[in-house]
């Protein structure tokens, strides 16, 4: 089992991730968010690391509060969030608000591999990789 800490006064759990690219590896926060279907990358982090909109193999569409809103998938190197690194992972890449503080979302298309208890007032989140689906 692997423990995550985060500020459980925050108004976001907001969790460490790390995205290795083309230019090396870079940290970036990330907001735990099951709401989401996939995770999500703010492309300017990613130009950070050598991934742009070329390293896309689909085009996608979110429907936001201001409406739809364009986006592309990407498959990265490696990605590493709550103690757990995956090869090949597939990540949405799409704005969001500066104003929110963090580079992206740790959505379920991360999470759906792991069996996950989040611990509020502690301010922990425990994770275990699920067998049947481990890569």
């Amino acid at each position: 089992m692997k423990v995550t800490r985060f500020d459980p006064d925050d108004t976001l759990i907001v969790v460490t991730a790390r995205i290795w690219g083309p230019r090396g590896d870079k940290q970036l926060s990330l907001a735990f968010d099951t709401a989401a279907t996939q995770t999500h990358v703010v492309p300017e982090f990613l130009d950070l690391i050598g991934y742009g909109p070329q390293h896309g193999d689909r085009i996608t569409s979110i429907t936001s509060a201001v409406g739809d809103e364009p986006g592309y998938m990407m498959p990265v190197t490696r990605f590493a969030a709550l103690g757990f690194t995956l090869t090949n992972f597939r990540i949405h890449v799409h704005d969001l608000p500066d104003t929110l503080g963090i580079q992206g979302l740790l959505g379920p298309s991360f999470l759906r591999q792991f069996d996950y208890e989040i611990r509020s007032g502690e301010g922990r989140i425990l994770a275990t990789r699920i067998a049947s689906r481990a890569i």
